[in-house]
């Protein structure tokens, strides 16, 4: 099961959702990511939201849509995405993408991003991949193993940041700048703008959260 979640960020900053159609399961809308979606001729199966981003007209006519909403109060504990990326996990899927989460408020940015790091998926083996993807980045991140990576006509840098303290014993294979079980310590900038130099690149660490970014220019 693959779950794709659209949330309310700038429209023009989301990839073309159209590639993303045949590999996702279920689709999720968050608050005016609902609308989005339904101008893409996607009815989402999910959607959730306090729905303050929307207008009246466009509320009546997501309620008259969707079979499956849920509205909550402006004030409260959780982002709307929080609640809706909740509701992912619970699915157990294999892969969830996160569309509209990218761009306009610096804080809900991060935010964003640090939904990724919830203490469950940071002890799970490698069984769920999560990427917040935009028009030009596609964000994940890692706990210590070995990944494969293959090439992206669209999106051909790869970088590693460190979240942790340090990234131990990290070996990249297969790019332009390669390492061999090096220490990568946070604040480092050594491993940004790398490239892979064949159709497939590995990396691996063994002890650190790291954060990997797949760019275009």
């Amino acid at each position: 099961m693959i779950i794709s979640i659209v949330a309310g960020g700038p429209v023009a900053l989301l990839p073309d959702l159209n590639v993303y159609r045949e590999k996702s399961s279920i689709w999720v809308g968050v608050d005016r990511g609902v609308y989005t979606l339904m101008h893409h001729d996607i009815v989402p199966d999910a959607a959730f939201g306090d729905f303050d981003s929307v207008t009246e007209a466009e509320l009546a006519d997501i309620k008259e849509t969707l079979n499956h909403l849920e509205i909550y109060p402006t004030e409260k504990d959780e982002t709307d995405l929080e609640i809706a990326f909740n509701w992912a996990l619970s699915k157990h899927p294999e892969e969830i993408y996160v569309f509209g989460a990218t761009g306009g408020r610096m804080d809900h940015f991060i935010g964003n991003l640090q939904l990724l790091l919830k203490k469950p998926l940071l002890e799970q083996k490698n069984n769920l991949n999560i990427s917040i993807v935009d028009k030009q980045n596609l964000i994940s991140f890692k706990t210590p193993g070995t990944y494969s990576l293959e090439a992206m006509n669209d999106k051909k840098y790869v970088s590693f940041l460190p979240i942790s303290k340090e990234i131990k014993g990290i070996t990249l294979e297969g790019f332009k700048y390669p390492l061999t079980n090096h220490v990568l310590p946070l604040g480092s900038t050594q491993c940004i703008s790398n490239e892979l130099i064949s159709q497939c690149g590995n990396f691996s660490f063994t002890d650190g959260i790291l954060m990997v970014i797949r760019s275009s220019d």
